[in-house]
């Protein structure tokens, strides 16, 4: 499914005059003007999946950010922004092919990181509990108590759990389990697919962080599911060989000059893992 066809950044030309109006003052940064337009991208044409792949700083996290500004799709984290973002988008332009759905969202390392700190926070806070009910059930399994009104009755109840049952047993009822912590690639994999919903666009800034090969893969066949029977679009910032390998994805390489579109086998980054892995060929060897 495609929802947005075509998004369009200002030229050289079109930045020169914001420049050239504001001479006469002096900023710390441009940000986002200068990133995109340094080498030639002009417009990006999208399909059900669209990859810009490039290294640190070639701008595809810009692009994303920037296509997300403009759509006004929503996020969880804050983007890397100047008080120039707004006057950029306004240059930008795009054309969808219907409206934007309401689930469509960007995901974010930024986003994955929060979640898994969230998650340590909880069973920090459920620890610290845990500790203080195992001196609660020791205080109450030998505690003299004495009922004087209906009052002391939540008192007594406790007092009677604590003979009752073991020390577990007593933790067990009194506190609600940890929350369960996954590896930090369980977290990230399962972060994706609770919040990738049916019918929507969604850009993903290197989603391959935190992800082990394995996991790449899931991630892998999880979004080309997504786009073939869910009606999913995606525009993904990476340099994973396994993302950049996604069946009929449109490739755009941010580090040539022109921006060209590429086949994943042609991409220098994946060159590399083909070179080192040939080298080594006989180790593999059994």
């Amino acid at each position: 499914m495609v929802y947005l066809s075509r998004f369009s950044f200002p030229d050289k030309e079109q930045e020169y005059d914001l420049f050239f109006s504001l001479k006469k003052t002096c900023y710390d940064t441009f940000y986002p003007f200068g990133i995109l337009s340094r080498n030639g991208l002009r417009v990006l044409d999208f399909e059900p999946i669209t990859i810009l792949y490039g290294g640190n700083g070639s701008g595809k996290s810009t692009a994303l950010n920037v296509i997300a500004e403009k759509l006004g799709i929503k996020r969880d984290t804050l983007c890397n922004r100047s008080s120039f973002m707004e006057d950029y988008t306004y240059m930008c332009d795009f054309e969808m092919l219907c409206s934007l759905p309401p689930e469509s969202g960007i995901i974010t390392s930024d986003d994955i990181f929060d979640f898994m700190l969230n998650v340590r926070a909880v069973n920090e806070g459920v620890d610290i509990k845990r500790e203080a009910l195992f001196e609660e059930y020791q205080y109450n399994k030998h505690a003299k108590f004495r009922m004087t009104s209906l009052d002391d009755y939540d008192r007594l109840k406790k007092i009677t759990d604590a003979r009752r049952m073991t020390k577990s047993g007593y933790v067990r009822e009194n506190l609600a389990g940890n929350v369960r912590e996954y590896s930090n690639g369980e977290s990230a994999f399962l972060f994706f697919a609770d919040k990738i919903k049916e019918n929507a666009l969604y850009l993903l800034d290197e989603p391959e962080n935190s992800l082990s090969p394995g996991k790449q893969q899931e991630l892998m066949e999880f979004l080309e599911n997504s786009v073939r029977f869910f009606g999913c679009q995606f525009i993904i910032a990476t340099h994973s060989p396994f993302i950049l390998s996604l069946r009929g994805a449109k490739i755009y390489d941010l580090d040539e000059d022109p921006v060209d579109i590429k086949k994943w086998t042609e991409l220098p980054n994946v060159a590399a893992y083909y070179d080192f892995f040939k080298k080594h060929e006989r180790d593999f060897e059994r």
